[in-house]
């Protein structure tokens, strides 16, 4: 009967603490029998606390974590002081709440990715994933890039992540010349108040792929033209000309073929092989230096001027390749160098440009020097017309002086000269006031002149004008001498002007 009570007791306890959040024990025995002992579990973080009688409560005796322990199951034991002691017992389900106290976890400490280059728009990268313990809307994670720049360009021009899963995709494009790797760092959210975030570093290495040709630095990018290689890929021509003495021993270097490639890894490793020669067997070619050197010495019988063609490869897959054509030229004196340099010159020059040569430089100086000479010779024919016209309207007898400028300056020996073409007579009276001038030569002039007064100052042996005037401002009126000088200055002045530079562009060209 008592156990039974007991057993009683310990329900209505259950229910008590349900109701009011403490517990209610009670023995229906008196006595010690009816005095009641409750006890929980020594491990579980909770521990009874008395109220007052026969009411308990259930506090914690820790904090509780409910990512470690998220439910609890407590057995309260209740014994009476009996003998023999009744007990009964009643079980608590506890269920911890949860608190955003736990940011994002990602799965990785850093992610890195290789991705070739030359990829499609939109390729998916890799995939980040981060976890978080907590529950609920504190859980939910979300993932964003970093703000960051690439090459002066935002960072999200170039990869962008997808907010629930974590996927990374490339937007463009990439090319390992460019960019060789990408940094970034992608943020985890969660949903929590306040959000809580963790970040990841990512490394996107761009895979060179073999998609340039090498690039021949010498010979000299001058006649460069289109060409295709003898591997897989196309390339490139270059040419230049080579001078090397008719004298030179086995094993003389020549020239030296140097080429560099942009990709990486075996893709950017060059070799140089000898494709073709005007004479087999005099030059050979360097593997991996790229060094022309004469395999023998040069005989008498061999040509002056030699072309080889340089293949350049690389070891990618496919391989890409470029050619460098040398024009060599073998002589043993410096105007034989000249010579065949200036024909090698002439043929090395890419198709379909105009070679420049040395008759036509000939030929248009020649034709300048003819025209100069024609204008000279019309300007001497004009200038002789000129002088016959004005002999036409000027003859000796019209008493003109041929040659002489009109001035208004008479000189000493002009009058002097006047006054002794004529005879002339004075006679002065002492009680006349007039002088009278007879002339006795016969002459156009015979009247009787009157003497004019003389003046109160003397008559000055200018004119009223200005003695500048008295040079002829109309060319004109100057000597034919003076146009024949003046013609030869000029033609000599063309002459050392213009010939010069025609010549100098075939010396030129010589040279």
């Amino acid at each position: 009967g008592g156990g039974g009570g007991g057993g009683g007791g310990g329900g209505g306890g259950g229910g008590g603490g349900g109701g009011g959040g403490g517990l209610h024990v009670q023995d229906r025995d008196s006595g010690a029998n009816g005095e009641v002992r409750c006890s929980l579990d020594g491990t579980l973080p909770f521990r009874l606390q008395s109220s007052h009688g026969s009411y308990y409560r259930v506090v914690t005796a820790r904090e509780l974590d409910r990512e470690q322990v998220s439910e609890y199951n407590v057995t309260v034991r209740a014994a009476d002081g009996g003998s023999p002691a009744l007990q009964s017992s009643a079980v608590l389900a506890l269920r911890v709440l949860d608190v955003n106290d736990n940011a994002p976890v990602f799965a990785e400490e850093r992610y890195s990715a290789r991705l070739a280059e030359n990829n499609a728009a939109g390729a998916l990268v890799l995939t980040v994933r981060a976890t978080d313990a907590d529950w609920g809307q504190n859980a939910r994670v979300r993932y964003r890039l970093s703000e960051g720049r690439v090459r002066g360009a935002p960072l999200s021009s170039y990869v962008s992540v997808q907010a629930e899963t974590g996927a990374l995709y490339a937007l463009r494009s990439l090319d390992y010349e460019q960019v060789r790797e990408l940094r970034l760092w992608v943020r985890a959210e969660d949903g929590g108040a306040p959000a809580l975030s963790s970040n990841v570093s990512v490394l996107l290495l761009v895979v060179d792929e073999n998609d340039n040709a090498p690039q021949v630095l010498y010979p000299p990018p001058a006649a460069l033209r289109a060409g295709s290689g003898s591997g897989s890929g196309s390339g490139v021509a270059w040419s230049g000309v080579e001078l090397a003495p008719r004298w030179s021993e086995a094993g003389a270097l020549v020239a030296k073929v140097v080429a560099v490639d942009a990709d990486a890894g075996q893709n950017a490793w060059l070799s140089y092989e000898l494709a073709k020669a005007t004479e087999p067997g005099l030059f050979r070619v360097g593997l991996h230096s790229g060094e022309v050197r004469t395999a023998r010495s040069p005989l008498a019988r061999d040509a002056a001027r030699h072309s080889l063609v340089v293949v350049v490869k690389d070891h990618g897959r496919p391989a890409l390749s470029a050619t460098a054509t040398l024009q060599v030229v073998l002589a043993e004196s410096v105007a034989e160098l000249l010579a065949e340099l200036g024909s090698a010159a002439d043929e090395a020059a890419a198709p379909g440009e105009p070679a420049v040569s040395l008759t036509r430089w000939l030929v248009l100086a020649v034709a300048a020097v003819s025209c100069l000479f024609v204008a000279f010779l019309l300007l001497l024919l004009a200038l002789r017309l000129r002088r016959w016209r004005r002999q036409q309207l000027l003859p000796p007898d019209s008493g003109a002086l041929r040659g002489v400028p009109v001035s208004h300056f008479v000189g000493i020996d002009g009058v002097r000269a006047f006054l002794q073409s004529y005879s002339h007579d004075v006679s002065l009276t002492a009680d006349s006031r007039k002088s009278q001038l007879r002339f006795s030569a016969g002459g156009s002039c015979c009247d009787t002149l009157p003497a004019r007064p003389l003046p109160d100052e003397p008559a000055p042996l200018l004119g009223d004008e200005d003695p500048a005037g008295a040079f002829p401002a109309d060319p004109a009126s100057l000597p034919v001498s003076f146009w024949d000088r003046t013609a030869f200055v000029t033609f000599l002045s063309f002459t050392l002007l213009f010939i010069p530079p025609v010549f100098c562009v075939p010396c030129r060209e010589i040279i």
